[in-house]
């Protein structure tokens, strides 16, 4: 993984050695108010050097096993390294350190995706302040998190480290997030920018798409994050955006990124990213990650030789150097090297079941008083999935609730026959699964058992013994490949047991909960009307079986929401038809190594003609992503987005709604109306008039979550947003437009449940011009498949 070059790692570790014996008399100092000057004294070799990174040298380079690397530092000037780790749900960080008899531990914390299912930027802040600390604590600098991707498909593997399909969910819960880590003084990357929405050959698929899906969706959620949170720095992604490398194009990171949103920070690249490094400077990414010895020498030359200006040069080493200048480690802080995770284990519990979603209930949760009993299906129950996989996270805490834990901390009997039948079922799948061992990390998801099929006899008893059946259903994705149709599907020995347990509990009077601990959407439709209760737990970090028991039994009322939208069947999103759902793609053994993305010194084959979907991916969805389609063309759902029951009841009413020259604000006034305490979260879309761009049928605006209301109990909501927000863009004159007409504000607990609705008038068209960026090279057809 992001491996330095051999020869590059020497010239950093001799150019340190020689500073320190060389550089005694040097005067200059780096502070944080002499960054020109520092940049004055600084040699042409030392510059190059640092917007080179140094990274993942085999753990040479970093400042602990298994950290993302560090940048480059010149002892002779004062400047440190600052020392970067992954996320965004867990410092990634390895346990065991060499010659190091103590273990290091990290709390594995909900995966981004389950934290947007609360609805709350305040629980974001939360996680991310309680991570920002745990990276201080640990003496790193910077947290490669978070990722504000856009859920386009259901199948992208890395779904779990992103937020939403939905941009403005999705940018402000990243911008809560950074501003909680950066409370701490630790630093944030924001990533991948941009349009990285599927692993399938990750490192050059050309993400095709119009200006307009460009812009309102794939760009929205960043730039939503920049400006209300401004991260220490931005990672540029892997892929290509309309036939350029993000790391290498001007019109991203200058143009829109700097200038139009105002961010101020650094531009990394992903972990070997991009091609050209002269052209990735040119562009504004600043630094180069993990750095490789043939970037160094292709900048040093283009600036000896005059084909790469100086001033362009120094613009990105003072960028760097304005980022290392923010660190702990320039503070020179004396971090403990141990971190409060008893708190930390708190924070991610009361967060991981904030996230659960209730998707049905038939009167089967909270579980009755007179339930003591519990039989447990399911291997997931047993092998709980507390995070996805990838560099960020191993999916392994160190240590992780399964959902016997979980019921016997709560004081309910788990069947103990059944358990030993599931653990000798689940060491037989393991021989199977690893006859030679389970690997200890992989970065992409591990095969998990098959599901143990009890039998007739068996099942009797079990109904007989037991008051209540909880089946768990899992799956993981990870970093490096994206899931297949095939993990969307329940399997045929998953489906068998639903409907064996369903049967046979039913027809004893007592109730079957399904709990899905997934990673991102599976089928529902053909199954739920056999489960008395359907929980989406998502993927709540270490704490996942107390999270999912205390939504169970009633100690927590659910209060999540979909941050996606589960479709009937895979094939009825339009985005569907142009994603690699079929194909099966292994990352290279040399994809996070220097051999990536360069010529090899081998003979060139000839090249293949680009595949659809693997070389290059055509967004012909346009703006139809998620519930902008559905719900504007009628295409029936199993659950809708911003969909979440709960064990009471909530009534909205508009106190008011008023709109001057540049904002917006809906006051809603939220009552429980039910029998116990609860939370709800209240979202706000948007019907734009006719007559201007073809428009979905609305779109999310602004969304608030109540405090815990006790029965009887009101709050109003302030739910605010940006006048232009309701614009869109206009591709032929590259403006943000903003239609006159009537504009309908929906209060609503759904993109399906609209509960009251405002009415206000934009008297005058308005029109707001941006750079002409990132067109389309090629054509790319708008939604075809999606014509109304």
């Amino acid at each position: 993984m992001r491996r330095l070059s051999i020869t590059l790692f020497s010239l950093c570790l001799a150019s340190a050695l020689t500073a320190q014996t060389t550089g005694s008399n040097q005067s200059v100092r780096l502070r944080a108010d002499n960054i020109d000057e520092v940049v004055s004294a600084m040699t042409l070799e030392e510059k190059v050097h640092l917007v080179i990174g140094c990274g993942m040298s085999m753990g040479s380079d970093t400042k602990f096993p298994g950290t993302a690397g560090r940048t480059y530092d010149i002892p002779r000037l004062g400047i440190p390294s600052a020392y970067l780790a992954d996320g965004p749900h867990r410092l990634a960080m390895a346990a065991k350190r060499e010659f190091d008899s103590r273990t290091y531990h990290a709390t594995e914390f909900p995966s981004s995706t389950t934290v947007a299912a609360t609805f709350n930027p305040d629980a974001a802040h939360k996680v991310g302040r309680t991570l920002g600390m745990e990276v201080k604590d640990y003496g790193l600098d910077v947290l490669l998190a978070p990722g504000v991707n856009l859920m386009r498909n259901v199948l992208c593997g890395r779904n779990h480290e992103y937020y939403s399909e939905d941009p403005v969910l999705a940018g402000k819960m990243a911008a809560a997030y950074i501003n909680g880590v950066q409370s701490r003084g630790t630093g944030t990357c924001l990533k991948h920018f941009a349009v990285n929405n599927q692993e399938t050959n990750r490192n050059n698929n050309d993400s095709r798409l119009t200006q307009r899906p460009l812009r309102e969706l794939y760009l929205k959620c960043f730039e939503i994050a920049v400006k209300e949170s401004q991260p220490w720095s931005v990672m540029t992604a892997y892929n290509k955006v309309n036939g350029k490398y993000t790391c290498e194009d001007r019109e991203l990171t200058e143009d829109i990124l700097r200038d139009e949103w105002g961010f101020k920070g650094l531009v990394m690249s992903d972990w070997n990213a991009g091609k050209d490094a002269v052209t990735s400077i040119v562009a504004g990414n600043d630094m180069l990650q993990p750095g490789q010895d043939r970037q160094y020498k292709a900048i040093l030359e283009a600036v000896e030789n005059g084909t790469l200006d100086l001033a362009l040069l120094d613009r990105s080493v003072k960028r760097v150097l304005e980022f290392v200048v923010k660190s702990h480690t320039f503070a020179g802080y004396e971090y403990p090297n141990k971190t409060d995770l008893e708190a930390h284990a708190q924070v991610d519990r009361e967060i991981g079941a904030e996230g659960i979603v209730l998707l049905d209930n038939k009167q089967a949760l909270p579980m009755a008083a007179g339930i003591k009993k519990v039989a447990l299906y399911g291997t997931t129950s047993y092998d709980m999935v507390p995070a996805g996989m990838g560099f960020g996270s191993t999916g392994i805490g160190y240590y992780t609730v399964s959902m016997v834990e979980g019921l016997r901390n709560a004081g309910y009997i788990v069947d103990k026959e059944l358990l030993n039948c599931y653990k000798k079922h689940m060491a037989d799948e393991q021989k199977r699964l690893f006859p030679h061992g389970k690997p200890p990390f992989a970065f992409t998801p591990l095969p998990r058992a098959e599901e143990f099929l009890p039998t007739a006899e068996e099942l009797a008893a079990q109904v007989k013994a037991n008051d209540i059946a909880v089946l768990t259903l899992g799956r993981v994705s990870g970093e490096g490949c994206d899931r297949r149709v095939e993990d969307f599907l329940l399997k045929e020995n998953e489906l068998a047991l639903i409907k064996q347990v369903s049967a046979a509990y039913r027809a004893a009077g007592k109730k079957l909960v399904v709990v899905l601990n997934i990673c991102s959407p599976v089928e529902t439709a053909s199954w739920k009307g056999l489960a008395d209760a359907v929980v989406c737990a998502f993927q709540p970090g270490q704490e996942v079986g107390n999270c999912i028991t205390d939504i169970l039994t009633g100690k927590v009322n659910p209060s999540g929401k979909l941050p996606m939208t589960f479709a009937v069947k895979y094939g009825d999103a339009p985005s569907d038809a142009n994603f690699p759902f079929d194909y099966e793609f292994k990352m290279p053994s040399f994809a996070m190594g220097t051999g990536m993305n360069f010529k090899s010194e081998k003979k060139e084959e000839k090249p293949k003609e680009p595949e659809k979907n693997v070389d290059f991916t055509n967004y012909e969805e346009g703006i139809y992503v998620g519930y902008r389609y559905f719900d504007t063309f009628g295409k029936e759902v199993s659950y809708p987005f911003g969909h979440g029951l709960s064990y009471t009841a909530f009534d909205y009413a508009v106190e008011n709604a008023k709109m001057d020259a540049d904002r917006c604000e809906l006051k809603v006034s939220v009552k429980n109306i039910g029998k116990v305490a609860g939370r709800e979260a209240v979202q706000l879309y948007v019907k734009a008039p006719n007559g201007g761009l073809d428009k979905p049928a609305k779109e999310l605006k602004a969304f608030g979550k109540t405090a815990l209301l006790q029965p009887g109990e009101s709050q109003t909501l302030i739910l605010t947003w940006n006048v232009m927000d309701m614009a869109s863009f206009n591709e032929k004159n590259s403006s943000w437009e903003l239609a006159k007409g009537e504009y309908q504000w929906m209060v609503a607990a759904s993109s399906a449940d609209v509960r009251c609705t405002a009415v206000q008038r934009v008297t005058k068209a308005r029109k707001q011009k941006v750079h002409d960026a990132m067109r389309a090279q090629v054509p790319v057809a708008v939604y075809p498949m999606v014509k109304r």
